[in-house]
């Protein structure tokens, strides 16, 4: 992991086309500003990890022998 420090209007670039600003800093909190092509996806990591959880919470609930048979019937 490359760790760099910057303070306020400053930025970085990643591959060329990416550019990340920090906008403000409040209390401890720092705004961060994403500018990227439309083509590359910027989600927060814990809505990844809300999905996550869920989607192995809902395969509990189904169950595998379920998860099997439903797939047999898609593949036919």
């Amino acid at each position: 992991m490359l760790v760099l420090a910057r303070k306020l209007d400053e930025s970085i670039v990643i591959a060329e086309d990416i550019i990340v600003k920090v906008i403000s800093i409040d209390k401890g909190v720092v705004k961060l500003g994403i500018d990227a092509p439309s083509n590359i996806s910027i989600v927060r990591n814990e809505l990844l990890e809300d999905v996550k959880d869920s989607n192995i919470a809902s395969s509990k609930e189904v169950g595998l022998d379920t998860l099997s048979q439903l797939s047999k019937i898609l593949k036919k």
